[in-house]
């Protein structure tokens, strides 16, 4: 796993200089090979911009520009960056902030303090399972639903589904 972690380029946005040594320290000590490091939002952006970046790990409260508006930014760039996989640190695990973040297009969560293991889980989810992109008029960014049931027979919730629904029941076809 090393030597594809060799290739990677990470890219860690946190005001605090521990935090970004304690998880440079840790994808270094992994094997990843290009570390990139941010003290701002802001800069973030300019990192990008100049180098590219296959995952970003970000704080979600920094001055100049937080995470949260670093992940606005990003996720609207009409570029190959808006697909980047990002992990938000924060030390608040409450449901708002975790909302706050998904719905913005965080596509992984770690809550401080953080451990070498959630570093590395993080970066495993999200390029050994990668979440499909979706669009909608007020949102862009990883598919916000966890889990799939293929075999799931509830309410549909959807126009398409609807309608999709409505072209397969029986009535449509005694129309």
């Amino acid at each position: 796993m090393a030597i594809g972690l060799a290739a990677l380029r990470i890219l860690v946005v946190d005001d605090s200089r521990e935090m970004c040594a304690i998880v440079g320290t840790v994808l270094a000590g992994a094997g990843v090979g290009h570390l990139h490091y941010a003290q701002n939002g802001k800069r973030a952006l300019e990192v990008i911009a100049e180098f590219p970046i296959d995952v970003a790990y970000v704080d979600q409260e920094m001055p100049v520009m937080n995470g949260l508006d670093f992940v606005a930014a990003v996720r609207a760039e009409n570029s190959a960056e808006r697909y980047m996989p990002i992990v938000m640190l924060t030390g608040h695990s409450d449901l708002r902030h975790i909302n706050l973040a998904r719905d913005r297009g965080v596509t992984e969560f770690l809550c401080k303090p953080v451990t070498a293991k959630a570093i590395l889980s993080r970066l495993n989810a999200v390029i050994m399972e990668p979440r499909p992109f979706m669009t909608s008029p007020t949102y862009f960014g990883p598919d916000r639903r966890r889990v799939r049931l293929d075999d799931y027979k509830g309410p549909l919730r959807r126009a398409i589904d609807v309608t999709s629904a409505s072209e397969d029941s029986p009535r449509a076809a005694d129309g």
